[in-house]
């Protein structure tokens, strides 16, 4: 029975770090994954902004004064 009172709280920490590891490695994975979908979204509207004959000025006109 010492051997548990004298390991336990041991285990207990390791279970604990455990699970605030995986929290970690979990908002890193879903930080990237918004990221990546963010810089695809912002890939696009370039792409469509720079296509030949599309209007970069929202079809306002400029005035030539």
């Amino acid at each position: 029975m010492e051997y548990v009172a004298v390991l336990l709280p041991s285990a207990c920490l390791a279970v604990l770090f455990y699970f605030v590891i995986k929290a970690i490695f979990n908002a890193d994975r879903a930080e990237r994954e918004a990221m990546a979908r963010a810089e695809e979204l912002q890939d696009a509207e370039d792409a469509r902004a720079a296509e030949p004959g599309s209007d970069k000025n929202d079809g306002q006109e400029i005035d030539p004064r």
